[in-house]
């Protein structure tokens, strides 16, 4: 039995969604969400997920995986999705993996290099200085303490600049030595990897539209909702773009236009830092936005799993 898995990436706003429920239903397939945000069961319009209609059409997996205040990790990530598609290839049927998340999909084609275990205690206590000084200042420290890891992470990517002071404190030993050790992939399989790629200027364009239709679809009443039980301390950790504006909206520290553009804003420099890693680290064939939709694509792939 052929054990061929897709894997429809891209930049966010390429329009892999689209072409993922499109995929999975020619096929037959079983979308597996590869997005770092959209694995959270409590998020739906900020993470652009497929709507609860798409999800409830074909089988997905994997996004309503976690629970907000869950920690995840693309190791995590790569041990489940390696068991949904172990899974599917058991019935017969093909996974479709569909994200922007470039490490997550590497977790789970390459293996992650190996990683000092977790050390609770130093974690509460990054996350307790995190809180008083700002994520800014702990990648700071970063900067002097593990240069290379700290010039590869955005400043305010909170959850991997806490790690990778952890994994320094704990171990004695920086990233990049850790990312020396060998590594095993959790998953045999044939990859056929899509990446949706268009011109900056259009991209921004789309971003624009789907910024503008998120707020216009109740983003701002979502994030009150989790915000009113109690869970804004878990978004904020989670640094999503979307909802952090849209608390702050909220809080009235940013009035809706000014929520508006730094939501856009954020999101361009996503996609951008997005588009640099797959074009350098992911070896996939590329498509242009109105190839992704033609149905003669869709019907080509279809006919090489043959």
């Amino acid at each position: 039995m052929r054990r061929t898995l897709l894997a429809i990436v891209g930049a966010t706003a390429t329009g892999k969604t689209a072409a993922g429920e499109s995929l999975a239903e020619r096929i037959g397939g079983e979308v597996v969400c590869a997005d770092a945000r959209q694995v959270f069961r409590e998020l739906e319009l900020g993470t652009g997920k497929p709507t609860p209609a798409e999800r409830g059409a074909r089988p997905h997996h994997l996004f309503e995986w976690l629970a907000l205040g869950e920690r995840p990790t693309a190791g995590r990530w790569a041990r489940a999705a390696a068991e949904v598609c172990e899974e599917c290839f058991a019935r017969g049927v093909t996974p479709v993996l569909v994200g922007g998340s470039g490490l997550y999909l590497a977790a789970l084609r390459q293996g992650l290099h190996p990683e000092p275990p977790r050390d609770p205690a130093a974690r509460v206590a990054l996350e307790a200085e995190c809180e008083a000084v700002g994520v800014e200042e702990m990648h700071a420290r970063l900067a002097k303490r593990d240069p290379e890891a700290a010039a590869s992470l955005a400043t305010r990517d909170r959850q991997r600049v806490l790690r990778a002071l952890e994994i320094t404190c704990v171990s004695g030993h920086t990233l990049a030595w850790w990312r020396a050790r060998a590594r095993e992939a959790p998953l045999a399989a044939d990859w056929r990897t899509f990446e949706l790629i268009c011109p900056p200027a259009l991209l921004a364009e789309r971003i624009a539209a789907r910024t503008r239709a998120m707020w216009e679809q109740g983003l701002l009443a979502e994030t009150r909702a989790l915000r009113d039980v109690g869970l804004e301390p878990a978004l904020r950790k989670l640094a999503a773009i979307g909802y952090d504006e849209a608390l702050d909206q909220l809080a009235g520290r940013l009035s809706a236009a000014e929520a508006e553009e730094l939501m856009n804003t954020r999101t361009r420099q996503l996609a951008k830092r997005q588009r640099t890693w797959f074009r350098h680290q992911l070896v996939a064939e590329r498509l242009e936005l109105d190839a992704a939709s033609d149905p003669g694509w869709v019907e080509r792939v279809a006919v090489g799993l043959r």
